[in-house]
Formats: C-alpha cells, structure tokens, sequence
C-alpha cells in the first residue's frame, strides 16, 4: 500500500468537521496505538469510524481481522482498496455505529480500538459500558478521546474530573490512560489535547441492577451542584437509600464513591 497520506491527497479526501473527523497518518504512532489491546493475531478487532484507514492499517498489519464500521461514503473506496490488500481480513460495514449491535457483528469475542469520532464518543463508550450480561462479549476498549473526557473517565472521587462517566467506567472495569496525543499529531488538528483510554472488564459487584446504577449516576451528576436528597429525589426508594447507608443526604454527588454508588444501586436493586 502507498502511505496513508498520498492515498488520502490522490482521492481527494479531506476531513470532515460534521462529523467529528480528524485524520491521523503517523504510522509508528499507529502501530502503538494497535499494539495497546496485546497479541491481535488472528484476533477480532470493532473499528469505528477509521475514515481513510490509518488506525485499520496497523491492525491489519498487527493480524486482526477488523470490522470497520464508517458512515462518510467518501471513504469507502479506500477502505476498499484496504480489503483487497489484505485479503479476508478486513469487513467493512457501511453505517453509523450508533444502529449497530458490535456484539453481534462480531459474533464472538473482540476488542474495539477506534479513534472514535468526537461527536459520538461518549454515547458508545457509555453503551459499551452498561451491558446487562457480564463480563461483556468485548475484551478490551481502546479508544481515542478528548483529554479532557479521558480524565473524567479515570479520575478519582472529589476530584473536579470526577463525574457519571468515572462511576459507569470504574464500577465493573479497569480504566487508565494508555497514551496522550498532541494536537499536532492530527489533520486537521483539533483545538485540544488527546488521549487513549484502555479498559478490560473487572468483576462486578453482586446483587446490582446496572441500570438502577445508570439511572442513579445520571441523576446525581445531572445536577451534580445540588444535595442528593434533591438530584435523587425523583428515583423512587433513593432518599431513603441514603438513610439506610448512613450516607449525607447533604453531600453531593462528587463527593461520592464509586463503592458507595455500588451500595446505592444494590439497595434500590
């Protein structure tokens, strides 16, 4: 295959700003993005949005055999071309990843590693977070975020970072900050910093209903300025909870744990 960039500037391609598109052609950065999951040979690999195709290239390159799921039509021909190269080990899927179910492209189990599209990172991530059958079908998550959405995902309790996303990725999994890209390393660059998140499944606690986790989190941290007897008063049983766990009704919802989130959930579960 020629480089990545010759490729994009012979078909014309540039990035797209509706839709969260910001092209990255540094190959060795690339390959240590591919190379976060582990041994992807002959592995299953969920891509979204790979635009030209510079992330699917090092995943090809590292083995896997990767469903790439892209809605901008303009990029089909070049992941076509990408397909005929290697040969069986690239499935592209024409669609918006928001309408697709990655478990049953994949059919078993998989890793997704995408430089996800700023527009939609977080909704998947969240979806990919909140499966009702645990540990999930997926085996890792490597995802390209913001900097700013990827330390709310890792940061600590009492922390300005912490937030619903910190709870929902930590609760039932592992989350750290894999790699931090600069700016300049995209075309066009963005106007802030990013970052890779790395995620594997943990063990769930026992005895709780992700979606009563779900709900609480986004009710504490919608109003997340205001006392939990008032952000949770509309989930049924919630207040009382607090009483029950001699939790402050008074705190707010950065002030508390991932641990005592768990607690709330399993007593309204």
């Amino acid at each position: 295959m020629p480089p990545l960039r010759e490729t994009v500037r012979a078909h014309g391609l540039s990035a797209s700003k509706a839709l969260g598109q910001n092209f990255l052609f540094d190959e060795q950065l690339l390959d240590r993005v591919a190379a976060l999951p582990g041994d992807l040979d002959g592995q299953t690999v969920f891509e979204v949005g790979p635009g030209p195709g510079g992330l699917t290239r090092a995943l090809l390159r590292a083995g896997a055999r990767v469903i790439a799921v892209e809605r901008d039509d303009r990029c089909l021909p070049l992941l076509g071309e990408l397909s005929e190269a290697f040969d069986g080990q690239l499935q592209v899927v024409a669609d918006d990843a928001m309408a697709i179910d990655a478990d049953r492209q994949a059919g078993g189990p998989y890793h997704i590693v995408a430089n996800l599209p700023y527009n939609v990172g977080t909704a998947l991530f969240t979806r990919w977070l909140e499966p009702a059958s645990w540990p999930p079908l997926w085996l890792s998550l490597t995802l390209m975020f913001q900097l700013e959405v990827a330390e709310r995902i890792v940061a600590p309790v009492g922390t300005n970072a912490y937030g619903r996303l910190s709870v929902l990725a930590q609760w039932r999994s592992t989350a750290r900050i894999a790699m931090k890209v600069h700016r300049s390393a995209f075309t066009p660059p963005p106007k802030v910093m990013s970052a890779i998140v790395h995620v594997v499944p943990a063990e769930q606690p026992a005895g709780v209903n992700p979606k009563i986790l779900s709900q609480l989190t986004e009710k504490g941290f919608g109003q997340r300025r205001k006392m939990l007897r008032q952000s949770l008063k509309g989930m049924a049983g919630a207040v009382e909870a607090l009483d029950e766990l001699d939790i402050d009704p008074t705190r707010r919802a950065e002030t508390v744990s991932v641990a005592e989130w768990v607690a709330l959930a399993r007593t309204l579960s």
